[in-house]
């Protein structure tokens, strides 16, 4: 095969590979996460363990992944405009999470700005739930992105993680509170 062929080929292929990776980005500029789990603790327990930012090292599911991660809440814990801040990786993920929103025992609305490794401004929102089972916590996770972010999230799996992560989360949540 002589070299004029190879780059024909080789154009082609790169080509198929961004046209079905822009395709398969487009599913990606808009995703929504809901995973729920059973807690068997009173009410207040749980939306509590939630609302004080002060908790979520009890159940990060990114300080489990990277124990070395530091932190730090600014603002009045529990309420609308506390923060926690997190710079870990080596420096190499940066950002901060606000509560926007409180509705006592029911509901927390939660914005990021992850500055590093992407910037992003995902939302998390929290209902909470009384059922024969125990506490029914739902955590809802949005992220709108534009093209070429979503195509780099496809390109490396970014939602498979994100769904792992965000399961993680719950079950440290539901270990957090239930062995204690």
């Amino acid at each position: 095969m002589n070299k004029k062929m190879t780059i024909v080929l080789i154009s082609i292929a790169l080509t198929v590979f961004a046209v079905f990776g822009f395709y398969n980005a487009q599913q990606l500029k808009s995703i929504q996460i809901t995973k729920s789990i059973t807690i068997r603790k009173s009410k207040e327990e749980v939306f509590h363990r939630v609302q004080y930012l002060n908790n979520f090292p009890k159940w990060s599911p990114f300080l489990a992944q990277d124990p070395t991660q530091k932190y730090k809440v600014t603002g009045i814990d529990g309420t609308i405009g506390a923060k926690y801040h997190w710079e870990g990786n080596k420096g190499k993920d940066i950002g901060l999470q606000e509560i926007v929103s409180i509705t006592e025992n029911k509901s927390i609305k939660m914005v990021c700005d992850i500055q590093k490794p992407f910037v992003a401004k995902p939302t998390f929102y929290y209902s909470f739930k009384t059922t024969k089972e125990g506490i029914l916590v739902t955590q809802s996770f949005q992220l709108e992105s534009g093209l070429t972010d979503a195509f780099f999230m496809w390109l490396f799996s970014v939602k498979n993680k994100m769904e792992k992560t965000n399961e993680q989360g719950l079950q440290l949540l539901k270990k957090s509170l239930e062995n204690i």
